[in-house]
């Protein structure tokens, strides 16, 4: 009797470690993988935007890769088709206005792109013919509303 209790406390313990094991490696699997998807989202979302100038410096070196790119609008290149949604511009660099990039974008024209001074930050792929396949497009605040800030700050002095 006293030898099966051995056996059976041997294989409990055997047991007890397995579980043990298993459940360290499932613990470090689901860490792991949470670890890749918080890299992987900052390498993406967190990139800083880049300026026209740099985008058409490094045409090379960003063909085919995502990128965030800001500038201000062309408003004479907006060709917008609105029963395909299809909608083409340009953004210029601030500091050159002769530095353009071309961007087409699939979606709806925001209201206030084709206002003189508009600027927007625009999300996606560089092309290979040098063309931005955008998948995001956000218009930054026009500048109409910093007039309004100037007149808020002198009421309150």
């Amino acid at each position: 009797m006293a030898e099966t209790s051995t056996i059976l406390r041997d294989a409990v313990a055997t047991r007890r470690a397995n579980s043990k094991i298993k459940f360290i490696v499932g613990g470090l699997v689901i860490v792991g993988l949470i670890g890749y998807l918080i890299v992987s989202s900052i390498s993406s979302a967190g990139a800083y935007y880049r300026e026209v100038g740099e985008v058409l410096s490094q045409q090379q070196t960003l063909t085919g890769k995502a990128l965030r790119v800001s500038g201000n609008i062309v408003t004479e290149s907006i060709r917008y088709d609105a029963a395909t949604l299809d909608l083409s511009f340009k953004i210029s660099d601030p500091a050159d206005a002769s530095k353009q990039l071309p961007i087409h974008f699939h979606g709806v024209q925001p209201d206030q792109m084709s206002r003189e001074g508009s600027s927007a930050i625009v999300e996606g792929t560089l092309g290979p013919g040098g063309v931005v396949e955008a998948n995001n497009l956000l218009l930054k605040c026009p500048s109409r509303y910093d007039e309004y800030q100037e007149i808020k700050v002198q009421a309150v002095k």
